[in-house]
């Protein structure tokens, strides 16, 4: 792999509403510490040294005020560029796929919802697929008692079993990718989606294990949790004021 090719790519596609977090704006674009979501979450993958360049997938009725946004803020003199995303996350990641460069060979995708990632989580995923992955992902291991069970929702369900949760890990962003790997399984998807085929996957490494491939685990970090609800929004909230108390973050 020469060095132009080692240096990865990431997507971030962030064209969803977000709804959970509420009414209002984007979940992009909400604020954490004043700055917005995505703002955080471009920054995070921007202090890599592993990352040469971000793409953007921005709503596309928003992809003028994606640009601005990310303008008014430093960004580390990285290249960032803005695409319009699609309907769909799967869409938004193929979109971004299709604007890096041909000869860049890591690609990297990031949730915009997780703005608070540790730069060396980044650092960890580029450097298992330079290493010669096809497919990593960051995770930890759970907390809870996990059961599963036999969905009726609003009425009370039915236990089938309880896993064993020391073989079970959550699964974080970014996930990196050899980036032959990662066009191949979106372009089968896409191909499946035509023919009215299989669901989408909730993230790319499930695409990558759903055709066949490997996915490996690297380890993740508690703080590079996905703020989805109100109540994430004051845990990182929390996070952040402890890192800009510490640090200057």
């Amino acid at each position: 792999m020469n060095a132009t090719a080692a240096v990865a790519a990431a997507v971030v596609p962030a064209a969803g509403r977000g709804e959970r977090l509420g009414p209002g704006a984007p979940k992009a674009l909400r604020e954490l510490g004043g700055v917005p979501l995505l703002v955080h979450a471009v920054r995070a993958l921007a202090r890599s040294r592993a990352v040469g360049l971000v793409v953007v997938a921005a709503p596309a009725d928003g992809v003028a005020e994606v640009v601005g946004l990310l303008d008014s803020h430093g960004l580390d003199g990285k290249d960032v560029r803005v695409v319009a995303g699609g309907a769909t996350r799967q869409e938004s990641v193929r979109l971004g796929l299709a604007a890096i460069p041909s000869e860049v060979e890591i690609v990297l995708v990031h949730d915009a919802a997780r703005p608070l990632v540790p730069v060396e989580v980044v650092d960890a995923v580029a450097a298992a697929v330079r290493a010669g992955a096809e497919a990593v992902v960051p995770a930890v291991p759970l907390a809870d008692t996990v059961k599963r069970v036999e969905s009726n929702p609003g009425l009370p369900e039915p236990v089938l079993d309880t896993p064993d949760r020391a073989t079970l890990r959550a699964v974080q962003t970014p996930q990196g990718f050899r980036r032959e790997t990662l066009a191949e399984v979106h372009a089968r998807a896409l191909a499946e989606e035509a023919r009215g085929g299989l669901p989408p996957v909730t993230d790319d490494a499930g695409l990558v294990e759903r055709f066949g491939g490997r996915v490996v685990v690297v380890p993740g970090h508690e703080e590079a949790f996905k703020v989805t609800r109100p109540l994430d929004l004051v845990l990182a909230e929390a996070v952040l004021a402890r890192r800009r108390a510490s640090d200057g973050y």
